[in-house]
């Protein structure tokens, strides 16, 4: 069978403008009028100097203005907090006051809360559930593996609006797993930062995409700080072994899903997106279509996770077994990158150019502007999803 030809979906331009679209937390407004703030507190101080009090307290509210001025220019660059309900979560992952902080923040509208850890603490229950008003529904299902040297893992699973209706209780769907970036990424991020479950709504509402199951999977371990690359780790955890074998055999199980991997799909963003591409190739069985944004085919820093075993990194470096890769069932990819990223613009085409030498399909979209940030992710996220949609719709179900 040979590989169908990959093709750079054409969006309607609500729906890319909508991606493209800055959070009200994301505005450069804000740290702009904060710096201005900072500069006028300082006139102050400088115009008080005599008054010991008022330089105290003015140069503390200065201080404090310039540090809140560089943290919102930096989240106004890289885009993880959009909204006031993902700083709540966001503060939900610290400890005291900062916790009861982010749980005054949040009005729980949005994405479900697993636990008071994102990644750390194991669900003690079964699972949440949360729908939006369209019928889409979002759980967060627990699966630990430690077998696999993976304590908790709390995946979220993003079913289409009508899958629980009677009238589908025979419709079987597609699945598209996302992987979260490193370190300190977690399975909310695709959710909040990602804004998965509005881009799959705005795509099915516009008939653009045929009704799809999302998994955005915890590949932390328990560790969010470590940079696990989605590797399975000698004498660690096991987390390619765990996505490929815990848990899509347990969403197949749980969820009615197309259960082939013509009509499953892997991806991931920077680090997420390394290990998709990683795990993709290791499992052609599995997975015919991957979906990249911000890649990259080589550990570089994340190498010494490895431990210096260098069977495991020669086996963990596409960049060096993709040349000569020998493949047993065809796959499709996109690679999605931002043009202010350079360095990610170059190695997108090396990897389609491996992938073409080796008779695959790859194409990759450059989204003009945007750098390695989670601003390229949520703009290109409608064209990866579509881009599944259109090989999901090729491949017949087994």
């Amino acid at each position: 069978m040979s590989p169908q030809i990959a093709v750079d979906p054409v969006l309607p331009g609500d729906i890319t403008a909508r991606a493209r679209d800055l959070g009200p937390l994301e505005s450069p407004l804000i740290w702009l009028a904060l710096a201005s703030a900072a500069v006028a507190v300082l006139a102050v101080v400088i115009g008080l100097w005599r008054s010991r009090r008022a330089r105290r307290w003015g140069l503390s509210g200065f201080l404090l203005l310039l540090l809140l001025s560089a943290v919102t220019a930096v989240n106004s660059y890289v885009g993880y907090v959009r909204t006031p309900d993902d700083l709540a979560r966001l503060l939900q992952r610290g400890p005291g006051l900062v916790n009861v902080a982010g749980r005054l923040l949040d009005d729980g509208t949005e994405a479900p809360d697993a636990s008071d850890n994102d990644s750390s603490v194991p669900l003690s229950r079964p699972g949440t559930t949360t729908t939006s008003p369209s019928g889409q529904k979002v759980d967060v299902v627990s699966i630990p593996d430690p077998a696999h040297a993976v304590p908790s893992g709390d995946n979220y699973v993003i079913l289409p609006p009508g899958y629980t209706d009677p009238a589908n209780a025979g419709r079987r769907y597609p699945v598209v797993y996302l992987i979260h970036g490193y370190p300190f990424g977690g399975p909310r991020d695709w959710l909040t930062s990602g804004d998965a479950p509005g881009t799959l709504q705005a795509l099915q509402q516009a008939n653009v995409i045929a009704p799809m199951i999302v998994v955005s999977v915890d590949m932390t371990a328990g560790n969010p700080s470590k940079d696990w690359e989605c590797l399975d780790v000698p004498g660690g955890p096991q987390l390619e072994t765990y996505l490929a074998k815990t848990v899509v055999p347990t969403i197949d199980r749980r969820y009615r899903t197309l259960a082939d991997r013509g009509h499953r799909a892997l991806g991931g963003m920077s680090g997420g997106g390394f290990g998709a591409l990683n795990i993709g190739l290791h499992h052609v069985d599995e997975f015919a279509t991957l979906v990249i944004a911000l890649p990259y085919d080589d550990l570089n820093d994340s190498i010494g996770v490895l431990g210096g075993n260098q069977a495991a990194i020669a086996a963990n470096t596409p960049r060096r077994y993709l040349p000569t890769m020998q493949f047993s069932a065809p796959i499709s990819v996109m690679l999605a990158v931002g043009t202010g990223a350079p360095t990610d613009v170059v190695t997108a085409r090396r990897i389609a150019e491996s992938l073409h030498a080796r008779g695959q399909d790859a194409v990759v979209h450059a989204e003009r502007g945007f750098n390695h940030t989670w601003h390229t992710a949520r703009a290109t996220l409608p064209y990866l999803l579509a881009f599944a949609d259109q090989n999901f719709r090729q491949s017949p179900a087994s």
